[in-house]
C-alpha cells in the first residue's frame, strides 16, 4: 500500500486532494510525500509520525543522531541517496536504513540487492532526511557547505614562481581554471583564510578523503569530497608549488599562492588584491598522498610584542637582552608553538636603518623589507651551516637562524655570538631549562654555551576565550591539584569558562594566547652549566632566580582570565 492510499484511508487526506497532489507531483517529477509537505497539507512531523505508527517501524530523530559515527564506506556509498535512503550502520550481518516513506520498497530492495544483506528500516521526517541526503550527494564544485568568507572572492591560484611559470602554462587557456576541482580548492583556500585557519590537512583514507582545518590550533573537519577526486586534488596543488606530479613515493616541499579580491572599505566599492602564501607538504600513505598546506601571514603589521602575551616583568627582560651588541637568545618549544612569529617580532623592532640584519631560513614566512633574508635550500647545498658562514663574510650586526638542528650550525652560531654579532634561533624543546642541556647533547662545549647564550624563551599557544565566557566556580582542590598556591587560592578572582556563540562558532574559544617562560642566564646558571649540570638543577636555579615555568605562567592567564583552566592543562606540564 503507497504512503498516499494509507493516508487516504486513514481520513488524514481527502481523496480529491490527494488525487490533485498526486497530479501536482507528476507535473513537477517530484514525489507525493514532497508535495504534501510543501502544501503544508501535513507537516513533516506528522507524516514521520503516521508513517512508522501505520508501517509498524521505530521513529527516530535525525536531529538527535550521530551521524559521524556512520561507517565511511557507507556514508558515502550513493546508492543510498539515489533512493532517498539513509545509512545509519550495522547491526551484527543487517543494514540500518532510514526512510521518510515506509512504501519505498523499491529503494530498500536495490539496497538489499547491492549489498547481499538484509536491512532494518527506521521512519525519520521528510525534511531532516532530504537535507542530509542532498549534504551528502553535493558535488564537488559546488562547495555548498564550504562558502567563501563574506567580502573575499577567490580571484586565481598561482604558481609561486608566477616569471618561471608562465613559460609553462603558456598555451594552456582558462580550461584547468574552469573545473570544478579547481573551483573546489579555490573556495576551500579562501575559507581557510577567512576563518583564520593556519593549516590544510588533506587526508587520503581506504573508504573516504577528508578535508580539516587547523583553527586556533585544533584541528576541525571541513568537508569529504569523493574519495575519486583525491588524485587530481594532489596534481593540482602539486602543479602550482612546482613539484613533482610524477613522483608519489617520496615527500616533497613546495610553496603556491591565492589571490583574493578584498573590500578596501565599508561599502565594497573600492576592491584591493590579496596575496596569500602557502607552504606545501606532501607525504605518501598508504591510500594517496597526504598534503598539508600552512597558510603564511607574510604581512609584519601583526608584529607587535605586546600582542604576544608576554607579562610586563619578561617583555623587560626579552627587550634588554635582545638590544645587547652580541650573544645568543634561543626560542623554543614544538612545532606550531608561535616560536618563528616571536623572532619575527624581535627583528622588527631590531630593523633599523643603522643595522644589517642577515635571517637563514627554511622557509622565509614573513617578509621584512631592510632585512636580508636567505631560504635554505639543502637539496642545492645551501644548508642553515653554510648560510651562516656566507653571512660571516657579509659584516652582519644580527643574524638570525631559523632552526638549530645540528652540531655544526650550533658551532657557527655560538662562534658568531661570542664574536660581536647578536644570534636568534630556536630549538624544539620542551622548555628553557632542557633547551640548555640539549646544546650540551649536541656536542657543544659547556663553557661555550655558558659564555654566548643570553636568554631562553619556551612558549606554548593556548586558545584565548571568547567575549561570550562566563565566570564560574572551581573547586579549591582542583584549583591546587592545577599547581595554584595556597596564596592564589583565596575567594578574590574567578575562574573564566567557555560558553559558545555565533562569533567564536560555538566553541567558546577566539584565537590564541602566548604562555611563555623567559629564563636569562645568570651568573649562578653559568656555574651549573659549567659543571655539566641537569636539566633539573637549572630549573631548580631558574626557579630561585624567580623564573615562572610554563604551567606557572598558564596559570596567571587563567587568573586574568584570559583562556581557562582545561586549556592550560592540556598544553603545559607540571
Amino acid at each position: 500500500m503507497t504512503l498516499g492510499l494509507a493516508l487516504a484511508q486513514s481520513r488524514r487526506i481527502a481523496p480529491a486532494l490527494l488525487a490533485q497532489l498526486e497530479q501536482t507531483a507528476r507535473e513537477k517529477k517530484t514525489q507525493l510525500i514532497d508535495e504534501i509537505i510543501a502544501s503544508g497539507t501535513m507537516s513533516a512531523h506528522d507524516v514521520a509520525i503516521f508513517a512508522a505508527d501505520k508501517y509498524q517501524l521505530p521513529l527516530l530523530d535525525l536531529a538527535q543522531y550521530n551521524l559521524a559515527r556512520v561507517p565511511p564506506a557507507l556514508a558515502g556509498n550513493r546508492d543510498f541517496h539515489a533512493h532517498r535512503l539513509l545509512p545509519l550502520g550495522r547491526r551484527e550481518n543487517r543494514l540500518i536504513v532510514a526512510m521518510s516513506d515506509p512504501a519505498n520498497q523499491a529503494g530498500i530492495d536495490a539496497i538489499k540487492q547491492k549489498f547481499n544483506l538484509p536491512v532494518e528500516t527506521v521512519v525519520v521526517e521528510h525534511d531532516k532526511l532530504m537535507k542530509q541526503v542532498r549534504s551528502a550527494g553535493e558535488a564537488p564544485g559546488t562547495l555548498k557547505n564550504i562558502s567563501p568568507g563574506i567580502g573575499a572572492t577567490p580571484t586565481k591560484m598561482i604558481d609561486y614562481d608566477p616569471v618561471a611559470a608562465a613559460g609553462a602554462r603558456k598555451g594552456t587557456g582558462n580550461e584547468i581554471d574552469d573545473a570544478p576541482v579547481v573551483r573546489f580548492l579555490q573556495k576551500l583556500l579562501t575559507e581557510a583564510f577567512q576563518r583564520g585557519a593556519s593549516d590544510l590537512h588533506f587526508e587520503p583514507f581506504e573508504f573516504f578523503y577528508r578535508i580539516r582545518f587547523r583553527v586556533d590550533g585544533v584541528l576541525q573537519e571541513v568537508a569529504r569530497p569523493p574519495l575519486d577526486i583525491r588524485d587530481k586534488i594532489a596534481t593540482r596543488i602539486k602543479v602550482l608549488s612546482r613539484l613533482d606530479i610524477s613522483e608519489k613515493r617520496v615527500p616533497q616541499d613546495g610553496r603556491m599562492k591565492l589571490l583574493l579580491t578584498l573590500p578596501k572599505d565599508k561599502d565594497g566599492k573600492e576592491t584591493i588584491e590579496k596575496a596569500i602564501d602557502f607552504r606545501v607538504s606532501t607525504l605518501p600513505t598508504l591510500f594517496g598522498e597526504k598534503i598539508v598546506m600552512r597558510i603564511l601571514e607574510s604581512s609584519s603589521d601583526k608584529l607587535d610584542i605586546d600582542q604576544l602575551g608576554y607579562e610586563p616583568d619578561q617583555k623587560a627582560l626579552l627587550l634588554d637582552v635582545i638590544k645587547r651588541p652580541y650573544g645568543m637568545v634561543l626560542v623554543t618549544g614544538p612545532t606550531g608553538s608561535g616560536k618563528t612569529v616571536s623572532l619575527y617580532t624581535f627583528l622588527n623592532l631590531l630593523n633599523q636603518g643603522d643595522i644589517n640584519i642577515s635571517t637563514a631560513e627554511d622557509p622565509a614566512e614573513i617578509q621584512l623589507p631592510g632585512i636580508n633574508q636567505v631560504n635554505v635550500n639543502d637539496k642545492a647545498g645551501l644548508t642553515f651551516a653554510a648560510a651562516l658562514k656566507s653571512f660571516l663574510r657579509q659584516d652582519p650586526d644580527i643574524i638570525m637562524v631559523g632552526e638549530i638542528r645540528d652540531l655544526e650550525t650550533a658551532d657557527i652560531s655560538i662562534k658568531a655570538a661570542q664574536t660581536g654579532h647578536l644570534v636568534l634561533s630556536t630549538l624544539h624543546t620542551n622548555d628553557a631549562p632542557t633547551t640548555l642541556t640539549r646544546l650540551m647533547n649536541m656536542g657543544v662545549a659547556p663553557f661555550n654555551i655558558a659564555s654566548s647564550v643570553l636568554l631562553i624563551t619556551a612558549q606554548r599557544l593556548a586558545r584565548r576565550l571568547c567575549t561570550c565566557k562566563r565566570a564560574g566556580d572551581l573547586s579549591r582542590d582542583v584549583l591546587l591539584d592545577a599547581g595554584f598556591r595556597e596564596a592564589d587560592v583565596d575567594g578574590s578572582w574567578q575562574p573564566y569558562h567557555p560558553v559558545g556563540c555565533e562569533r567564536c562558532n560555538g566553541s567558546g574559544y577566539k584565537g590564541r594566547c602566548g604562555i611563555y617562560q623567559v629564563m636569562p642566564i645568570t651568573e649562578a646558571m653559568q656555574q651549573i652549566i659549567l659543571s655539566h649540570g641537569t636539566a633539573l638543577q637549572i630549573a631548580e636555579q631558574a626557579r630561585r632566580d624567580g623564573v615562572l615555568s610554563l604551567r606557572e605562567a598558564g596559570l596567571l592567564k587563567v587568573k586574568q582570565g584570559v583562556t581557562s583552566l582545561e586549556e592550560v592543562l592540556a598544553t603545559t606540564n607540571t
